[in-house]
């Protein structure tokens, strides 16, 4: 999901490791979650004055008027510990492993959710009926790990499209364009309208959109929108999808987007895609929903963005969810200040759609802002969040394994002239079956 420094990408890369780690997790007794009063007491009765949160490095803005919130109500202080992205997984993952835990509170990325689940303190009793009606199912599912909820919704995202205002409402590229195409000059909708779009717009040092190759999720949505069913890996997650005719589909097209982009998409990550866009130096752009927030108001783009949808490939609209979640540690100290903490964030959630980022987790949240300004992005994000062939990452423990060392290194490798993309795709599958059977 999200992210997230306030002027950088979504996310940055987690170094390569294997998550293996996470089965040396010890496991703690389980506590009850009934206990869900405000400043309750903690784990040795003693009164709670304070509990930690670890949050990425910027994120904790978006928890800020939720804790200032509870602060005033209970008197419990929330203390944020921010971390860039490998160093909060680092962070959460040794003090897990170890059983030293610091922390009352994370926010998870949903695909860190499979590695530590053996850590986190269930939260099945905070899943109401009222709960998962309003959340998309893609973030219900993502925070169930086996028979557990191991997280609450903070924040959730998803890419959708960008596209300059003036240029598509300029009544000469309009022209031009149906003299061309034969159509209205348009937000596009399809595979097809985007990689014309893309093209008109390419040249004379504009282009159609960045292609983030060093990123895996434009991929991913485009397995979604061919028509995939099972993201990567089988649903037993013992065996990889890529190969078939959906993932062969999906890299034909999402090669073919590379002479639309600035050369060298290999190396593109979201950073770079985000700043060539608000350098005012493509026409779209596929990213995700909170860059809306962050367009610089010096940028020759600020006010003449657009935003719809992501785009549809032959099985309809698709995205990647990006949902975080807040967790506790089974070992944490304060098990029952810690779930009345989170409890509140859940309650308050709508808070967090007033900061910088103005992420929020809750459809209701999303609806109760969608029309206001500044939050155009909202609509977009919740119509690709629920689109049918929007399908969530595997939830699995390998997952970043699968991402750092088979999945960008073969879309890389796709973007490169001649590349055999049916070749590409059967090497990773075997890389990718090795490491889940290892």
């Amino acid at each position: 999901m999200l992210r997230t420094k306030l002027t950088g990408s979504r996310r940055v890369r987690l170094p390569r490791m294997k998550a293996a780690t996470a089965a040396a997790v010890a496991t703690a007794s389980l506590l009850a979650l009934s206990a869900c009063t405000p400043g309750a007491s903690t784990n040795s009765s003693a009164p709670v004055k304070s509990i930690t949160v670890l949050v990425e490095a910027g994120g904790h803005a978006e928890l800020q008027p939720i804790a200032d919130l509870y602060a005033k109500d209970t008197g419990v202080k929330v203390n944020f510990v921010e971390l860039p992205y490998n160093g909060l997984f680092n962070r959460v993952n040794s003090e897990l492993s170890t059983g030293s835990v610091s922390f009352d509170v994370a926010a998870l990325d949903a695909i860190w959710l499979p590695t530590f689940a053996a850590g986190l303190e269930p939260m099945n009793d905070l899943y109401t009926p009222a709960v998962t009606a309003d959340n998309f199912p893609s973030v219900v599912q993502e925070a169930k790990v086996g028979a557990n909820f191991v997280g609450m919704p903070a924040f959730t995202n998803s890419e959708i499209l960008y596209y300059r205002t003036d240029l598509f409402n300029n009544s000469a590229n309009q022209a031009a364009f149906k003299a061309k195409y034969g159509y209205d000059l348009k937000p596009p909708t399809t595979w097809q309208q985007y990689a014309d779009v893309a093209a008109f717009f390419t040249k004379d040092g504009m282009y159609g959109a960045p292609l983030p190759g060093a990123e895996e999720t434009q991929y991913l949505a485009a397995l979604s929108q061919a028509g995939e069913k099972e993201m990567v890996l089988n649903s037993a997650g013992t065996k990889s999808t890529l190969g078939d005719a959906a993932s062969l589909k999906a890299l034909d097209y999402y090669t073919s987007l590379a002479k639309y982009a600035p050369a060298g998409a290999a190396a593109v990550d979201w950073n770079a895609a985000q700043n060539l866009y608000n350098q005012g130096k493509s026409a779209m752009m596929l990213f995700w929903a909170h860059a809306y927030r962050q367009i610089p108001t010096s940028s020759p783009v600020y006010g003449k963005t657009g935003v719809a949808p992501m785009i549809a490939g032959p099985a309809g609209i698709a995205g990647v969810p990006g949902p975080y979640y807040l967790s506790i540690p089974r070992q944490g100290a304060h098990l029952s200040a810690s779930t009345a903490f989170v409890k509140f964030a859940y309650d308050h959630n709508a808070l967090s759609a007033d900061t910088s980022l103005g992420l929020v987790a809750r459809i209701s949240a999303l609806k109760q802002y969608e029309d206001k300004p500044g939050y155009a992005a909202y609509k977009p994000m919740v119509t690709t969040l629920s689109a049918p062939a929007t399908i969530t990452r595997p939830a699995n423990a390998n997952w970043q394994n699968i991402v750092n060392n088979a999945l960008i290194p073969m879309i890389q490798k796709s973007l490169q002239p001649g590349a055999d993309n049916a070749a590409l795709l059967k090497a990773a599958a075997a890389q990718i079956d090795q490491i889940v059977q290892q």
